[in-house]
């Protein structure tokens, strides 16, 4: 396999998720979901920084940087704190317009943890390792948004027929 035109097309969805997070943190109603989704978009900029160091260290001859994503794992994840601080009923119920959003948000975190599980499953060595560090990441915002949505989709199915 090409590890560059895995990385490429890495970094190519990484932009996209980016932008995702930036361009519907303007259509979310509550601000606790607007806040996650502004910290994603700061998360996959880290993604997007890592990926493109991995990308210029191939392109010199150097083997995968994994210090840096090592710093990224050390710094905490925005999702696992998040997860821990978040969501009193009263922020469920205020979420249920979002829940389109927020369903688009896991299956998106989702699709990248997968791409990479399963690029990494053809690999070995440092771009294996490279890989399943970014699965990892994206794992840790999956459960996230999972846990954004199910809180408030388990409010919206508990309200009077009609919303």
């Amino acid at each position: 396999m090409n590890i560059q035109k895995i990385y490429a097309y890495a970094l190519q969805r990484e932009y996209e998720g980016k932008r995702f997070f930036e361009d519907n943190a303007s259509r979310l109603s509550h601000a606790t979901a607007i806040q996650a989704f502004k910290t994603l978009a700061g998360e996959e900029q880290k993604h997007i920084e890592f990926i493109s160091s991995q990308l210029e260290a191939l392109q010199h001859g150097q083997t995968a940087d994994l210090v840096a994503g090592e710093e990224i794992e050390r710094a905490g994840f925005f999702a696992e704190r998040a997860t821990t601080e978040m969501l009193d009923q009263t922020v469920a119920e205020a979420m249920v317009p979002d829940l389109p959003i927020l369903r688009m948000a896991y299956l998106i975190e989702r699709d990248f943890a997968e791409f990479y599980e399963t690029t990494a499953g053809k690999l070995d060595g440092a771009p294996r390792q490279v890989l399943l560090m970014l699965a990892n990441w994206e794992r840790a915002h999956e459960r996230l948004f999972r846990y954004l949505h199910d809180q408030a989709f388990e409010k919206y199915s508990e309200m009077p027929w009609g919303g």
